[in-house]
């Protein structure tokens, strides 16, 4: 097979079309699914649509996550109501977090939520995730931990206030009790903090059931590594490339 086209560094200024964040979006939904991170067909990953107002695409309430295509996102408001004819329905209680989000911060033009049993997991430990690996020191001081209030839905409104508030400007939280949520200035940026955190989960309890006693680096080493991977808008953006080719090749109906 021949080499791809070396990818061209993304212009961090550049609008996206509709068509285009569907196309990412339902790519992303296709991933999720191939490396284990769903949860049947429940939780979203939400995308802000270009343009004026408060308008965002999520997937139909009831496919899987492997069934999704760029046609068949929803475009829905603010409150998680369909803002076009849909047959499937859309589950605006599932919205209520992502709303919140999306709503608060500017460079949430992506928000991702897991059920992972990793994640889940991690989220039920006191000292939630340790930077006892080099992927889970890169999230030192950049995952926020949200207190869990039930289930998130219309009528715990004051909710929203509480999630935003503990997220603060930062990329990734842990939901106790609940799961992950990260989000990003892209889709490809959601979906790199998703996947690192989710791997971060994954060796913590793998580094747990060991028993042995965990091994933890100086705080100013744990630092220095962080900042090493470094952040931006256009995180995520050269994997994202390679996942996207993957796709192509093996699940081209994505784009239909």
């Amino acid at each position: 097979m021949p080499l791809p086209p070396p990818p061209v560094k993304p212009d961090p200024n550049r609008i996206q079309t509709e068509q285009e964040v569907r196309e990412d979006l339902a790519a992303a939904y296709r991933l999720v699914a191939h490396f284990g991170m769903t949860d049947l067909v429940f939780t979203h990953l939400s995308a802000r649509l270009p343009g004026d107002g408060h308008r965002f695409l999520v997937n139909p309430y009831g496919l899987l996550f492997e069934e999704i295509t760029a046609s068949s996102l929803v475009v829905v408001d603010a409150d998680g109501e369909p803002a076009q004819p849909t047959d499937w329905p859309v589950n605006p209680a599932g919205f209520v977090i992502h709303s919140a989000v999306h709503r608060a911060r500017a460079d949430a033009m992506c928000v991702m939520h897991t059920h992972t049993l990793a994640g889940m997991a991690v989220a039920a430990q006191t000292g939630a995730l340790l930077p006892i690996n080099q992927m889970s020191m890169e999230f030192d001081g950049r995952v926020a931990l949200h207190d869990y209030e039930g289930i998130a839905d219309d009528d715990n409104l004051s909710e929203r206030d509480r999630l935003v508030q503990d997220m603060g400007d930062r990329p990734c939280m842990i939901l106790r009790h609940h799961g992950l949520l990260t989000v990003g200035h892209t889709v490809a940026e959601a979906f790199y903090w998703m996947y690192y955190l989710e791997q971060a989960c994954r060796i913590q309890l793998a580094a747990q059931s060991s028993g042995a006693p965990l091994s933890v680096p100086p705080a100013p080493v744990v630092r220095r590594a962080r900042d090493q991977f470094g952040t931006g808008p256009t995180k995520g953006w050269l994997p994202w490339q390679a996942l996207r080719r993957k796709l192509d090749r093996e699940q081209p109906d994505y784009v239909s």
